[in-house]
């Protein structure tokens, strides 16, 4: 998992969603290991309809709770398409722990 530290403060400060320009914040681990078992059992898709196949590091959620970026290898990717939408995730597991 990603740790809190692991990316700087002030830039996550200033990272947005490419898509709605809507701040980010680092997702928690309840989330991840959600995302995670659904990856392990093919049932997860990014955006783009690909069926995701690498564990996440960690993520970035959107302000409003409907996507999470993933961070693979420690690099954030915020490309739209790499979105997860959370709505493929019971809401128990998006809503904050």
């Amino acid at each position: 998992m990603l740790s809190v530290n692991a990316i700087n403060p002030e830039l996550l400060a200033m990272l947005v969603c490419p898509a709605t320009r809507t701040p980010l914040q680092l997702a928690d681990e309840r989330l991840i290991s959600a995302a995670n078992q659904r990856i392990a059992r093919r049932e997860l898709r990014n955006q783009a309809g690909e069926v995701l196949e690498t564990p996440l590091d960690g993520g970035l959620l959107r302000s409003d709770r409907l996507g999470l970026y993933p961070i693979v290898d420690g690099i954030p990717i915020l490309l739209v398409d790499e979105c997860i939408l959370l709505a493929q995730l019971p809401a128990a597991e998006i809503s904050p722990g």
